[in-house]
């Protein structure tokens, strides 16, 4: 059933006329709608509720010159949350416009950093921590997010596999959400990383840092590597970790979950847990409908 959804919801992708992007602030609305002006589609970003009806009706217009329209609308417009529910079902019913709702998200942890790496304020969130304001959002969102058509989790997405994910909507070939899988190394002494699904403590493996000659380098670097696998603990834990990750992913990935972060510290996040993780990253290997990536939180800092 959820794959013959997937796929129809393939196929109203490829003929959508009107497109509507919604979704949490910082989860990468600016970025699909450049994605969707680049597909040819007419683009409006922060349209007001009250003026969707009337682009719809003009999209919808015999002979009209907006082909395909796509807008975003979110919380940055007063009447948003109040308003859009009822307004996007008058919308529905223009059936020569072929509508489509997509919904964009990402984790807690993910918005939290972006708005610190980019300074910006969340709009419910002025005066008060960014996470407060994520989180009364995401609560506000969910009656929206339940009516879209397609839902896009961009925890993992770079700015590139975004616009990848529209190409593939606007063509009618995302059949099914895929799950990311990100291997993060971190250190210990700097925090846990709040995305982790899974941390692995690899702190019991021998310590490059305590030979001069490797303190200053990483767990990418030859001579780390050359001391890390001479050691037999080192070749058994990746074995014994990646045959556990080989069943567990697609576990997982048949629970409808849409991205995992397995996260493996040692104590400053340069050496250990950043072969581990590179390790882990080629052990497990292509899963079909899953995306691998790896991910260095802490590598660049030195002690």
């Amino acid at each position: 059933m959820a794959k013959a959804r997937a796929t129809s919801i393939g196929k109203a992708a490829a003929h959508a006329r009107f497109v509507v992007i919604t979704g949490l602030s910082g989860a990468g609305k600016s970025q699909a709608i450049r994605a969707m002006e680049d597909l040819g589609y007419f683009c409006v970003d922060n349209l007001p509720t009250t003026l969707i009806p009337t682009m719809a009706a003009l999209a919808n217009r015999a002979g009209s010159d907006l082909e395909k329209v796509a807008i975003v609308v979110d919380v940055r417009e007063g009447a948003f949350l109040s308003e859009f529910p009822r307004t996007y079902r008058k919308v529905r019913r223009m059936r020569a416009l072929r509508p489509l709702l997509i919904f964009l998200e990402s984790k807690d942890a993910t918005l939290v950093r972006r708005f610190s790496e980019t300074r910006r304020p969340h709009p419910l969130a002025h005066d008060r921590p960014v996470l407060e304001g994520i989180q009364e959002e995401r609560r506000r969102l969910k009656p929206i997010r339940a009516m879209a058509d397609e839902i896009v989790d961009t925890s993992a997405l770079t700015v590139h596999e975004l616009r990848e994910t529209f190409l593939s909507l606007a063509r009618g070939t995302r059949h099914a959400r895929r799950m990311q899988v990100t291997f993060l190394s971190f250190g210990f002494k700097h925090g846990l990383p709040l995305e982790a699904d899974l941390v692995f403590d690899v702190r019991f493996l021998p310590n490059p840092h305590f030979v001069p000659r490797l303190r200053a380098l990483s767990g990418r670097d030859a001579p780390v590597i050359a001391y890390m696998e001479k050691h037999p603990a080192t070749v058994e834990t990746v074995a014994r970790l990646t045959s556990l990750l080989q069943f567990l992913i697609p576990q997982y990935a048949g629970e409808g979950k849409t991205y995992l972060t397995v996260a493996v510290g040692c104590t400053g996040g340069q050496h250990r847990s950043v072969y581990i993780a590179d390790e882990l990253r080629r052990g497990v290997g292509a899963v079909e409908g899953i995306r691998l990536h790896a991910r260095h939180r802490d590598a660049s800092r030195r002690p």
